[in-house]
This record gives structure tokens, C-alpha cells and sequence, in this order.
């Protein structure tokens, strides 16, 4: 009998091998690299830094697959890149990287965030690929006249895997640029940013197409075969999306990791003016409003560290300590916030009394408080008609179990746990299993759904009164201090 085609998720600085006949992860690898942050705002990488990484990681991920490295290999049918959005990669006319990429998380661009947020009547935040653009026009006039070509990470690798540079919705639609009703690149936005902006960014493809396969002298030093088709990809959450079975609206994902997200599948588009709910497409053709913060498991090691523990330690001392925190609230906001659109926020505490400052109680402060502002998404997205049925729990806060009962508990929803954890790689490999059968994504991943954790956790519901005034706290004495309201804290 044939051996089975075999299936290469990219995200970032991992890599993983689906087995698409047995349904299972059958190898991994992973690469670890920094970001550029020398000065206030700015995170930065070198595009040339996620090749290596890409490298690497194929190379390990195979060597895990199976015991004949070449054999493993020849069985590869096809490749999807997932990559962080906005991140903007600047390319001069022979397609070399101008400078580092600024990342999503880069806020130096708040400016002029702020001024395209007036110019369009809608919240622009830093993250967005077209504040960056701006960003260089300004302040890199240099790099501004070289520039030629837009891409995103995962359209780079997408790059340096066929040669050619394309674009896909889900990735499109987190640049500010794009036209989510009509599918398209939206002229007037584009023209706001110069005469030439047009003719740098690349063409779009749709959801269910190949990129190409890859590039003879690539193919040769990955020693993969030369008709490895590529998969559009997209963007790491649409990706998530895909690997967390999240193809039917009402099924959402919530993702614990350095930042929280809040997204899910949707047929019609969501915009909001707010800037709130960010106007995405999915990687399966349809819509995937989202909701960012950047503060989310970031916030709970900076407790942690402080007091010297180990996980086990605080989460045990947090567990003892009732929920909503005896009236205390942190307001998460480390690194400034994306949502809300507050760049320049700081870090606080609320509410304390007299012996409350015990590492149990401010760790599980900064839990709620990082839920209570994905919890403000939901809200958000309740008001445009859209309901969650259910959660799927992604991201590395999602394997501590009180912060598991934490988000139930707030959002009153039940809770499933994919059982995947690399939920964006997995998503990428579904895609390119999908595309390379010639079978709808959405239909694909409906049809191959990823193995999701025994049971749901359920939501204590005597517990919702006290989530309810905790989260109308955190609400409030966020808009307070960082809102332009005034109120007596």
C-alpha cells in the first residue's frame, strides 16, 4: 500500500508534519530568536532570522516524523505558512529586505495611527500594517524612496519558498488597506499614503489556490521533492482558526499567550468604527472578526517572577483567594494597549486594603484582568449580533486550570481545549492538505476536524455575580484613568 502524503505546518518558529490519512501530528521542531527592542515602542526582526528559523524547524520536524529521514521527506505533498499579522516587510525593487520588519507588537507609529484614525473615521491602532507605512514615509525617507514591494512575514516565507509575491485575505484585512466588504484592495486608503503605495503592494489570492510549488535550488537544499505545492497561508490567528476546528459560527477562540485574542468565524463582516473588533477575513473565505490585547500571559509572569515562585506555587496560593479578588482589579496594561487604543497606558492596581498584598491575590488579579479585557471583546461583538455557543482555549495560559475556570467562569460560556497545542501550525497543514486534495478549506477541516480534549468545562454559574461587578469595576477605573472621563475612584 502507498505510504501517505504528509503535510508541513509553519508558524513562525515552529514546524509541524500532518499525517492527513491518520489524522495525527506525527512530527515537530522548533527554532527560538529575539526581537529588536532597543527603545520605547519599537520590536523589530530581521526577515533573514525567520528563513533560519523555517530551516531549522522543517529539518527537525521531519527528523521526528519517522526513522528514514529521506523517505519522510519525499512523502511531503504540500506546505501552509501561517505568520503574525501587520508586521510590515519592506522589500526594494530585487526584493531584499530593506530593514527589519516592524512587528505587530511595535507601537511607534501611535502618531500616526492617530492621524489616519481621523483621515478614515475609524480607529486605527499602532499594530496596523498602514500606521507603519506611514511610520517609514516619515521618519525613514530613505528606506520610503527605496521601497518597492509590501509583504507580510508569512507572504515572505511564502516568497522564499515559490519566488513569487502574492497576498491572502485574512492577512490583507489586518494592513488598514483593505476593502473587507468588496474583497479588494481599497484605492482611496492606498492613495492617502502616496502616489506609488499602489503598485508596492502584492496581488491577492484567494483562499483555496497554490502559490506555486517550491523554487528548484530551495527544494534541492531543503531536499524536498520540487512539486511541493505551497498553500496560501495566512495570518497566525485565521490559521489558529483552522487548527482549532473553528470553520462554524458560534464556535470562538479565545488564545492565553503573550497577547489575547478573541475571534471567530462570521458570514457577514463586522466593522467597527471603535477599532474594537478588527475587520478580518478568514483563511476558509468567509469573515473572522478579532479582538487583540497586548497584555495577557506577560502580565502574570511579571507577578510571578516577583515574588520568586513557581507556577505551582502561586497558581495554588491564587486558587485560595475568591473570585473578583476581594474588590481589587489590575488593570493589564504592562506595554500600553492596543485594545482599547490606549498606547501609552501603564500597569495598575486598584482596590487594595490592608493586607491584600499577597502574591496569591495579585496573581489572580492579573488573571481576571487580562480576561476582563478579551471579556470586553465579547461584549463588543454580542452588540453587532454575534453569540458565542462555546470556547476553544488556545495559548499557553490555557494549561494552567484556574485560569481555565477563570474564563469560564467570567464569560459564563462552556470551555474545550484543542488537543494540539501548536493550534496555528496545525491550521497551516490542514490548509495545505486542503488545497493540495482540491477540497474547500472550510469543507476540509469540517470534514478532518482536529482532536479537541475530552469534555468541556462547564461555568460555575454562583460565580457570575462576582465576575459581573469585577469586570463592571475593571470597565470603569480602566476608563477613568486612561479614557479622558473623569470619575471618584
Amino acid at each position: 500500500m502507498a505510504a501517505s502524503s504528509l503535510y508541513l505546518g509553519l508558524d513562525g518558529t515552529k514546524a509541524l508534519v500532518y499525517d492527513a490519512d491518520n489524522g495525527e501530528v506525527v512530527g515537530r521542531g522548533s527554532f527560538s530568536y529575539e526581537l529588536v527592542s532597543e527603545r520605547p515602542g519599537q520590536a523589530e526582526q530581521a526577515p533573514s532570522l525567520w528563513v533560519e528559523a523555517c530551516k531549522e524547524c522543517i529539518n527537525d520536524a521531519l527528523s521526528a516524523a519517522g526513522t528514514d529521514w529521506e523517505e519522510t521527506a519525499g512523502r511531503v505533498a504540500a506546505i501552509g505558512v501561517s505568520g503574525q499579522q501587520h508586521g510590515l516587510v519592506a522589500l526594494d525593487a530585487e526584493k531584499q529586505a530593506i530593514r527589519p520588519a516592524k512587528l505587530w507588537c511595535d507601537t511607534e507609529s501611535a502618531l500616526e495611527a492617530d492621524e489616519l484614525s481621523q483621515r478614515w473615521g475609524v480607529t486605527i491602532v499602532p499594530a496596523i500594517t498602514a500606521s507603519k507605512l506611514l511610520w517609514l514615509q516619515r521618519h525613514e525617507p530613505q528606506h520610503w524612496e527605496r521601497l518597492a514591494h509590501v509583504l507580510l512575514p508569512h507572504d515572505y516565507i511564502n516568497y522564499w519558498l515559490t519566488g513569487r509575491l502574492c497576498m491572502e485575505a485574512s492577512d490583507a484585512s489586518g494592513t488598514g488597506l483593505y476593502d473587507l466588504a468588496a474583497g479588494c484592495w481599497d484605492a482611496s486608503r492606498i492613495a492617502a499614503l502616496g502616489d506609488r503605495t499602489a503598485s508596492r503592494l502584492p496581488d491577492l489570492i484567494g483562499p483555496n489556490e497554490v502559490v506555486g510549488t517550491l523554487r528548484p535550488e530551495l527544494a534541492k537544499e531543503l531536499r524536498l521533492p520540487a512539486t511541493v505545492q505551497v498553500a496560501p497561508g495566512g495570518g497566525d490567528n485565521a490559521m489558529a482558526a483552522l487548527g482549532a476546528g473553528a470553520v462554524k459560527e458560534g464556535t470562538w477562540i479565545l488564545s492565553l499567550g503573550t497577547s489575547g485574542t478573541l475571534f471567530g468565524p462570521s458570514s457577514k463582516p463586522i466593522l467597527d468604527p471603535s477599532g474594537t473588533i478588527n475587520p478580518f477575513a478568514s483563511a476558509a473565505g468567509n469573515f473572522l472578526p478579532l479582538l487583540c490585547t497586548l497584555n495577557c500571559t506577560g502580565v502574570t509572569e511579571e507577578v510571578r517572577h516577583s515574588f520568586g515562585l513557581s507556577h505551582e506555587e502561586i497558581t495554588a496560593l491564587a486558587a485560595k483567594e475568591a473570585p473578583g479578588c476581594s474588590g481589587a482589579s489590575m488593570l493589564p496594561y504592562f506595554v500600553g494597549e492596543r485594545t482599547p487604543n490606549w498606547p501609552q497606558a501603564t500597569g495598575a492596581i486598584l482596590g487594595l486594603r490592608p493586607g491584600m498584598l499577597r502574591p496569591g491575590l495579585l496573581y489572580r488579579a492579573a488573571m481576571e484582568g487580562a480576561t476582563f479585557s478579551l471579556l470586553a471583546g465579547m461584549r463588543r461583538l454580542q452588540e453587532y449580533g454575534l453569540a458565542a455557543s462555546e470556547l476553544r482555549v488556545v495559548g499557553g495560559g490555557s494549561n494552567n486550570k484556574l485560569w481555565r475556570r477563570v474564563v469560564a467562569d467570567a464569560f459564563q460560556l462552556p470551555l474545550r481545549f484543542p488537543a494540539e497545542p501548536e493550534a496555528a501550525a496545525l491550521g497551516a497543514a490542514l490548509q495545505a492538505a486542503a488545497v493540495h486534495s482540491g477540497t474547500p478549506v472550510a469543507d476540509y477541516v469540517a470534514a478532518h476536524p482536529p482532536p479537541l480534549e475530552p469534555g468541556a468545562l462547564q461555568p460555575a454559574h454562583e460565580a457570575a455575580e462576582a465576575y459581573r461587578k469585577a469586570f463592571q469595576r475593571h470597565q470603569r477605573w480602566g476608563g477613568c484613568l486612561y479614557g479622558g472621563g473623569s470619575c471618584d475612584i
